[in-house]
């Protein structure tokens, strides 16, 4: 095994070595992680736990519990991932993203018990974050599964409430090839006893077959709870007259959903964490998502950034993209990852666009250039201009863009947060969780 840094080593030497300790980039087994938990004594923590899996939507019910409870008062840890920028997005309490200085400590605790095991980068990640919790002391950490949930990293935690956001089709090498098998994956992370709230209106029967197996508490939209839209407001609709509460700032139309699935959690673990109705409004009023429907005006164009990266997604985001005001023109900067069902990620906006900039969103995993302009050429797009990179597509995008236009980057992490960096729209990590979801730079 290569030696891991020297103590006091910078956080990128640590991030550059687990990318390269394991051997394999995904490994879903949980033995490896349990036995390192254990001999850290980080499996049994103090805080509540909410675990969030779902193809789509985990990342808004986290933004959204994350701003509920802490505007109710509690202090709250968050898991997420990938990251768009810095990876210190990934490991949140009170908003602030963590420091360098406590994921250094975490990580030489983390390589000091590692023996002859191994981590991978996602694994040590979770490590590195389970520690920061430990010596940040929240009332309640929300951690969002990688991908699946009965064999991802954060399932080596028990759950005080599991929530599925939905499911689709989405990392079908790993995880199935229908929605029964995926579904299957996710309600891994049900516990026994335990609230699990589901917020796919089409639940898979696999999924409630599994709860009743391990004997888990199932809330489903639909049945249990659900969301009544009044204009701009919503109602939980089955509380038969319950406040009126504000739409997310972010996102389209099934943020609703998303929304109400968060309230149920809220309500399920009320008992334990009870959240007034002003704070629960304010929570989602103010709740904050990087790269989900961001907009940014620059030299008169609108740029829409979204890190949609599979078909659900991507449609989702092209009807939230018809809701905003008329454009003159729409342009699209796209890459994304080969193993993604990339004609699915393509279609809703193959004949709306006014052009194509295509780029190669990662050296080993990303779609070439090439292979994307051969397929939407195949699919009649008009002009698709393939780039070395996601900054040089932006580039393109800005020169053929005029005033009262719209520019769509989307297909991954990386391709948002890579253009954002290039349009310089990134902004330091603020403490607050009251984050603008629009910058105008004209």
């Amino acid at each position: 095994m290569i030696s891991p840094p020297d103590r006091g080593q910078p956080l990128d030497r640590w991030l550059a070595w687990f990318e390269t300790v394991h051997p394999k980039r995904i490994d879903l087994r949980l033995d490896r992680f349990v036995a390192i938990l254990d001999r850290l004594g980080l499996r049994t923590p103090r805080y509540k736990v909410v675990t969030v899996a779902g193809t789509n939507g985990k990342g808004s019910c986290v933004a959204m519990l994350e701003s509920i409870y802490w505007h109710a008062g509690y202090a709250v840890g968050t898991f997420t991932s990938p990251h768009l920028w810095r990876f210190n997005e990934r490991i949140r309490f009170d908003g602030a993203d963590a420091r360098d200085d406590e994921l250094v400590a975490a990580f030489e605790a983390a390589a000091a018990s590692l023996g002859s095991i191994t981590l991978s980068y996602f694994e040590a990640s979770l490590v590195a974050a389970l520690a920061v919790f430990r010596r940040r002391e929240p009332d309640v950490v929300i951690l969002e599964v990688g991908m699946g949930g009965r064999l991802d990293a954060t399932n080596a935690l028990d759950t005080d409430c599991a929530l599925i956001a939905s499911i689709d089709l989405d990392h079908r090498e790993w995880l199935g090839d229908t929605r029964e098998e995926i579904g299957r994956e996710k309600a891994g992370i049900l516990r026994s006893d335990k609230p699990a709230v589901i917020g796919d209106r089409a639940v898979p029967k696999s999924v409630l077959e599994h709860a009743a197996a391990v004997g888990a508490v199932p809330y489903l939209i639909g049945r249990d709870f659900d969301f009544r839209r009044e204009g701009a407001q919503w109602r939980k609709a089955r509380d038969g007259g319950g406040p009126l509460l504000p739409l997310p700032p972010f996102g389209g139309e099934e943020q609703l959903a998303n929304a109400a699935s968060c309230a149920a959690v809220v309500d399920a673990l009320g008992e334990a964490l009870p959240v007034g109705d002003a704070a629960l409004a304010a929570g989602i009023a103010n709740a904050y998502l990087r790269g989900r429907l961001e907009r940014a005006h620059v030299d008169q164009v609108e740029w829409v950034f979204d890190v949609a990266h599979n078909p659900a997604a991507a449609a989702s985001l092209a009807a939230a993209a018809r809701r905003l005001p008329p454009a003159a023109r729409t342009w699209v900067v796209f890459a994304a990852m080969r193993d993604k069902d990339l004609l699915g990620v393509v279609e809703p906006f193959a004949a709306t666009a006014a052009g194509w900039f295509v780029a190669r969103a990662s050296a080993d995993r990303g779609a070439t250039a090439d292979e994307l302009e051969m397929l939407l050429t195949s699919l009649g797009a008009p002009r698709v201009h393939a780039a070395a990179d996601v900054a040089a597509a932006c580039g393109a995008a800005r020169a053929a863009a005029a005033p009262g236009d719209r520019v769509i980057v989307y297909g991954s992490f990386h391709t948002a947060g890579a253009a954002m960096e290039t349009l310089r729209l990134y902004s330091a990590p603020s403490a607050s969780l009251h984050r603008p979801a629009t910058w105008i730079r004209d």
